[in-house]
C-alpha cells in the first residue's frame, strides 16, 4: 500500500516545458530571463513593486533584517510556535530572538501580547529590530491589529509568509505586509522552485540592498571587488524557469486544498472536541489543514490518532514544536501564555497535498471514520 504523503510536491508536463525551455535556452547559470520574469510575476500576483527571488526562505529573512540594520545588541519579536528558520534568521544577524505566544483559533501571534511585549522591551531599554509574523500553515496574522501596534513603537514588520502564497487578509495578499515580505518555494510548500523563496517589497532600495548582498556583495565594476560580506543567496533561474510553471498554477492548487479541507471541516464536525485551526479565515490557502483535540471532550489524544493513521500508511505531523522549548533556545526571552504548548500537545497536520487523488482522499477520511468510531 502506498504511503500517503502530507504535502508533496506536484509537478506534471507544464513544468517539464518551462525548464525544458529553460536549459535549451543555454541560461544555466543563476541569472537569467527566467529568473527576471519569475520574481516580476510573483511581484504583480502579490501587488508589490519589487521582489527578489533567493535560494530559500530563510535567505531572506536574513537578508531582509540586515536591510533593516538588525545586529547585535538588537531583539527581533518571533512567535514561539513557527519552524525553527524564523529564529534561526534572527541569530544569523547577530540579534536576539524574543518569543512571544500564540492565538489559540489560529496559532498567529497574539496582538494582544505584542502590545504588552513591546511596552516592555522599551520600557527596559531594549531595541527592537523587527517583529516578525508568521503566517501559520498558510492563514495570515492578523495585520489589522499587528501593524498599528508595530507603527506606534517604530519597528519595522518582517512577514514571514513562507507558507502563505494565494492567501489574503481583508483582501490584501500575503507577503504584503510590512517592510518585507518573505515566501518560501521549498518541496513541500503551496508552489515549489525545488529549493528556493522570495523577498518582496514597496521599498526599492531596500529590495536593491538585498539583491547587491545575494549575491556575494560584488561591486559593478568589470573585476571582482567586494567592500563588505555577502552571501550566495540567488535562486538559479532553471529553478525559477520550474517556479514560473507552478506559479500558473497557483488558483487551483489552492482551491483544490481549499475543498479539502472543507471535507475535513464536515467529516470533524460531528466529532466532538475537535477543531479546525484558523477553520474561520477563508482567505487562507489551506497549505495545511491542521485539527487540535480537547482529549478530555474527545477522549483520546491527537498523537494516539497520529498512531493509528500512520498504521494505514498516512501521514501526519504534529504542530509545529514551540521554540522556547527548543534546546538551542534554552533561556531564551519568551512571553507565554501556554497556548503554544497546548497546540504542539493537542494539534496534528493532515495530509492536504494538490495531487492527491479522489481515491487517496477517501481512504484518509474512511481511515478517520474508523478511528472515530472505534472510540
Amino acid at each position: 500500500m502506498d504511503r500517503i504523503l502530507l504535502s508533496p510536491a506536484d509537478v506534471g508536463p507544464l513544468e517539464e516545458s518551462y525548464v525544458l525551455n529553460a536549459l535549451r535556452s543555454g541560461w544555466v547559470a543563476p541569472a537569467g530571463p527566467d529568473l527576471a520574469a519569475f520574481e516580476r510575476e510573483v511581484a504583480q500576483r502579490v501587488g508589490c513593486g519589487h521582489a527578489v527571488a533567493l535560494a530559500s526562505g530563510t535567505a531572506g529573512l536574513h537578508l531582509a533584517l540586515l536591510a533593516l540594520g538588525v545586529g547585535p545588541g538588537d531583539t527581533v519579536v518571533v512567535p514561539t510556535l513557527t519552524f525553527a528558520a524564523t529564529a534561526n534568521a534572527v541569530v544569523y544577524t547577530g540579534a536576539e530572538p524574543v518569543f512571544i505566544d500564540c492565538e489559540p483559533a489560529t496559532g498567529n501571534l497574539d496582538p494582544g501580547l505584542l502590545q504588552e511585549l513591546l511596552r516592555d522591551l522599551r520600557d527596559k531599554g531594549r531595541r527592537v529590530g523587527a517583529v516578525m509574523p508568521v503566517d501559520m500553515f498558510g492563514a495570515c496574522a492578523d495585520y489589522t491589529r499587528i501593524l498599528p501596534l508595530c507603527a506606534e513603537a517604530e519597528v519595522p514588520v518582517v512577514e514571514d509568509a513562507a507558507e502563505a502564497l494565494g492567501s489574503t487578509h481583508r483582501g490584501r495578499a500575503a507577503g504584503s505586509f510590512g517592510r518585507a515580505g518573505v515566501f518560501s518555494f521549498n518541496g513541500n510548500k503551496i508552489i515549489t522552485t525545488s529549493g528556493g523563496g522570495m523577498l518582496l517589497s514597496d521599498d526599492g532600495d531596500l529590495v536593491a540592498r538585498c539583491r547587491y548582498l545575494s549575491t556575494q556583495a560584488r561591486q559593478p565594476v568589470p573585476h571582482y571587488e567586494h567592500t563588505e560580506v555577502g552571501y550566495n543567496y540567488r535562486l538559479s533561474n532553471l529553478l525559477a524557469a520550474l517556479g514560473r510553471a507552478q506559479l500558473h498554477r497557483l488558483d487551483d492548487i489552492v482551491t483544490r486544498r481549499r475543498r479539502l479541507r472543507e471535507r475535513y471541516s464536515k467529516l470533524f464536525a460531528a466529532v466532538p472536541g475537535v477543531r479546525l485551526l484558523a477553520e474561520e479565515d477563508h482567505g487562507a490557502n489551506c497549505w495545511l489543514t491542521t485539527i487540535v483535540v480537547d482529549p478530555l471532550v474527545a477522549g483520546w489524544r491527537a498523537r494516539e490518532f497520529a498512531a493509528h493513521l500512520s498504521a494505514q500508511h498516512i501521514e501526519t505531523r504534529p504542530v509545529w514544536k514551540p521554540m522556547h522549548l527548543q534546546p538551542v533556545f534554552a533561556g531564551a526571552e519568551a512571553l507565554l501564555t501556554g497556548t503554544a504548548e497546548r497546540l504542539f500537545a493537542d494539534g496534528l497536520v493532515l495530509p492536504s497535498g494538490y495531487g492527491m487523488t479522489e481515491d487517496q482522499v477517501v481512504r484518509v477520511l474512511d481511515a478517520i471514520e474508523q478511528f472515530v468510531d472505534l472510540r
